[in-house]
């Protein structure tokens, strides 16, 4: 006889495994847009974080990403002349990263990207915007 307990652990029941398949597919979608303007995926949330704060610390870019993998990425996007990492004078063991002109410039390469990936998204703007809630609300 079949346990119908195990049925919550199919995975067309879990939320989880669509969010991962659905983000797998996003990230693919931005791939071809990112390598035009050479930043990975993640590089590319860095610069959406420094394009609106123009300057943080290394620990308040750790809010929005991953802070195990920043500063490799960091080094990357340094080197590539979009920003800047120096020691905060306030405090030495702070390193502040801050936008470069270069780094700016990026940004008007960059600026049709979202419309570009919403146009590939089976959504309507408004199921899109309902999305967006929903995951504000799942996030708390």
């Amino acid at each position: 006889m079949e346990n119908t307990n195990y049925d919550a652990l199919k995975l067309e029941n879990q939320l989880c495994f669509l969010l991962y398949v659905s983000s797998r597919e996003i990230v693919k979608r931005y791939k071809p847009l990112l390598d035009k303007i050479d930043l990975t995926y993640t590089q590319y949330i860095a610069m959406l974080v420094l394009w609106e704060k123009k300057q943080l610390t290394v620990k308040e870019l750790g809010e929005y990403l991953d802070s195990g993998t920043l500063t490799p990425l960091l080094k990357k996007l340094e080197y590539k002349g979009f920003v800047t990492r120096v020691r905060s004078e306030k405090d030495e063991r702070s390193l502040v990263v801050t936008l470069t002109q270069e780094g700016e410039k990026l940004k008007e390469q960059a600026v049709e990207i979202p419309l570009q990936i919403a146009g590939c998204i089976n959504l309507t703007p408004q199921e899109g915007k309902l999305l967006y809630d929903m995951l504000h609300k799942v996030l708390g």
